[in-house]
C-alpha cells in the first residue's frame, strides 16, 4: 500500500469516522462527513494567522466531498463566508464566518 493510500485510509477510518470525530452535515446541498470546530480557532486568533481573525468556525472535510473552492458555503442551511481554504493531502480546512448584518 502506498503512502497516499495509507493517508486516504486514515482520513476515512480515523478522522472522518462517525464514531470518533466526524458528523454528517449538509454542505451545499450534499450530505457529507466532516468535522466542524470552533475551539481550534480560539487558539489561532490573535496569532500571525490574520486570515482567521474574524472566523468563527473551521470545517474539515475530504477534498473530494466538497465543491470547488468558492467564496460562500451553505452549511446546514446557513450561509458562511469563506475566509481561508487550505488543501492538504486530500483533506480541506476551511475557515468561515457568518455575516451578521
Amino acid at each position: 500500500m502506498s503512502l497516499r493510500d495509507e493517508i486516504e485510509k486514515d482520513i476515512d477510518d480515523v478522522f472522518l469516522d462517525l464514531g470518533d470525530f466526524a458528523e454528517t452535515h449538509l454542505v451545499e446541498g450534499q450530505s457529507i462527513l466532516c468535522v466542524l470546530d470552533a475551539e481550534s480557532l480560539k487558539s489561532r486568533q490573535g496569532s500571525a494567522e490574520i486570515t482567521v481573525d474574524e472566523s468563527t468556525l473551521l470545517l474539515f472535510a475530504k477534498e473530494s466531498d466538497l465543491p470547488k473552492r468558492q467564496k460562500v458555503l451553505n452549511i446546514d442551511h446557513k450561509d458562511y463566508v469563506v475566509d481561508d481554504w487550505k488543501n492538504n493531502a486530500g483533506m480541506v480546512e476551511i475557515a468561515l464566518h457568518q455575516n451578521c448584518s
